[in-house]
């Protein structure tokens, strides 16, 4: 679980680095936008792949003796 978090915050300070970054410029609006909608796919993707590890190594960890 601390791999998802540690991901996540990572995604949220690329993204606010990105953000501050276009807000500089004229057109900051629609780019922003289209970074923050990136971000938010990648993050779901990164908890659902950190979901499906999780419950695949506890399956495995379960056949263990």
């Amino acid at each position: 679980m601390q791999t998802i978090w540690m991901t996540a915050r990572y995604l949220a300070a690329l993204t606010h680095r990105r953000v501050s970054a276009l807000a500089r410029t004229r057109d900051a609006g629609a780019l922003s936008l289209e970074w923050i909608v990136i971000a938010g796919i990648v993050f779901a993707a990164a908890v659902a792949a950190g979901i499906v590890f999780n419950n695949a190594i506890s399956a495995e960890t379960a056949k263990l003796p």
